[in-house]
């Protein structure tokens, strides 16, 4: 038995037939295709999988995709336009070397942009705090938190932090 959905991933709408048991980073990844998105513990402990689902970060293998049925879905691929400038949060890690392995990027870009939507200002701790449910294997924290800052400094007009990456 399986069920139709229609989502709008990245600005694109697509329509699936699913089994409504499939998780929604499953039919991200393995339907639409779009690898960004990492498949890391399957338990929402490390927020690889983190997406935006409207303009709320949720991470999605706690979420079946027949829940997303109506609605609008960012990705990692979703960020900047293809051939377009970078989003200021993958600016912002590239310029502060937030992105060691790579692999909770994309959960962390995405985590950011809402806590960033919702703060624009936000302080160290309340950077910590925000991504606190995404967890970085390379402990590159102090590179990601001076990633978000630089972004949000970006985002509100202000001139970016000068851009002295730490390496552990």
């Amino acid at each position: 038995m399986t069920k139709k959905i229609t989502v709008n991933v990245n600005g694109t709408e697509h329509t699936a037939e699913v089994e409504p048991r499939l998780l929604l980073v499953h039919f991200i990844r393995e339907v639409l295709n779009l690898t960004g998105t990492h498949i890391g513990c399957d338990t929402s402990s490390c927020g690889a999988c983190t997406i935006l689902l409207g303009d709320k970060s949720i991470k999605s293998c706690t979420v079946l995709a027949v829940q997303a049925n109506g609605k609008s879905i960012t990705t990692v691929e979703g960020l900047a336009p293809e051939g377009g400038p970078l989003d200021p949060i993958q600016e912002g890690f590239k310029e502060n070397h937030g992105l060691h392995c790579g692999f909770c990027t994309p959960g962390m870009m995405l985590r950011s942009k809402e806590l960033l939507a919702n703060n624009p200002n936000p302080t160290e701790e309340e950077i910590r705090w925000g991504i606190a449910g995404n967890l970085c294997r390379c402990t590159g924290y102090n590179n990601i938190v001076k990633a978000i800052q630089w972004a949000g400094a970006k985002m509100r007009g202000e001139e970016t932090p000068s851009t002295e990456p730490e390496f552990v």
